[in-house]
């Protein structure tokens, strides 16, 4: 038994829930996966995996076994990354999630410039708003509007402070009832975007404390952000949105903000990688790229 190859495909089967997945992963058939897992386990005298025609479950010992060899796996990848793009020229691939509307509008011009200047590194760019699993789906790297992180097994560097603002189309201002204060927007058709984390309740600052503003959901509910600024356009309605995606329709009055006075909760933009990723200099050099590139966007 080849350990090293066999504990590196118990680790994919793990974290992708079946010998199917690992087997594609990996680029082998179904039968070697299961004949790794097997020697394994005969190796451990333990078995790690639960196999039924229906679906598959790690065992308790599994469970521990993988958590150790994940750890060993990844400081010996590190190693190897240590030394090898400390002693050549960057190169090799980079897969990269990022939010459909911002890897539009802003990511994909970033990772376009540091390519030329590292021209030797490949980059997977997969555009999407749903939630991306790092590990499973074996990316380097997500762009993400995240927050406090739930999996220990993540690390997060902030890359841009999103500042929120309410607007509208003079069309649709036209055409509405008037708007001086909060209490207005009942009166108005609120469009919404449905993935933000509270897609319906809108939070301002009062000078003193954060509060939260209940919004009946008006005519549109959309998944995207660029559509939703279409449709703000298209004087569908009034949107709470990210103002850097709306600098252009700002400055030629296509848009217009409301209730200046008032500051909304801001968002932020992360870097959110796998913590066995950190040793990777070649993502260290994106990360720290897409920093100082994003640095001269916080303000208009």
């Amino acid at each position: 038994m080849d350990k090293l190859r066999a504990i590196t495909i118990f680790r994919r089967v793990v974290e992708l829930g079946s010998f199917k997945g690992a087997a594609e992963d990996l680029n082998l058939s179904k039968a070697a996966i299961s004949k790794n897992i097997s020697e394994l386990e005969e190796f451990l005298q333990s078995p790690l995996i639960t196999r039924t025609t229906r679906k598959l479950s790690i065992t308790e010992s599994g469970q521990a076994y993988y958590n150790q060899i994940r750890q060993v796996l990844d400081d010996l990848k590190n190693a190897d990354l240590a030394i090898i793009e400390s002693t050549k020229t960057l190169s090799g691939v980079l897969r990269i999630s990022a939010p459909m509307s911002f890897g539009l509008t802003i990511i994909n011009l970033a990772i376009c410039d540091f390519m030329k200047s590292y021209p030797d590194i490949k980059v997977e760019l997969v555009l999407s708003d749903h939630y991306t699993d790092l590990v499973s789906g074996n990316f380097d790297m997500a762009i993400r509007g995240a927050g406090t992180l739930k999996d220990s097994s993540l690390k997060q560097r902030k890359l841009l402070t999103l500042k929120r603002i309410l607007c509208a189309s003079p069309e649709y201002l036209n055409n509405s009832p008037g708007l001086t204060s909060l209490n207005d927007l009942q009166q108005h058709n609120c469009i919404i975007y449905s993935l933000s984390s509270s897609p319906t309740q809108w939070r301002y600052s009062d000078g003193r404390e954060m509060k939260s503003l209940s919004i009946i959901p008006g005519s549109y509910i959309v998944n995207n952000g660029l559509a939703l600024k279409q449709a703000a356009i298209a004087g569908l309605g009034i949107t709470l949105t990210p103002e850097i995606l709306i600098r252009s329709e700002l400055k030629s009055k296509q848009l217009v903000p409301l209730l200046t006075e008032i500051s909304f909760e801001s968002h932020a933009l992360y870097a959110v990688y796998p913590h066995h990723k950190q040793a990777s200099i070649k993502l260290r050099k994106l990360i720290d790229f897409l920093a100082e590139y994003l640095s001269g966007k916080e303000g208009i």
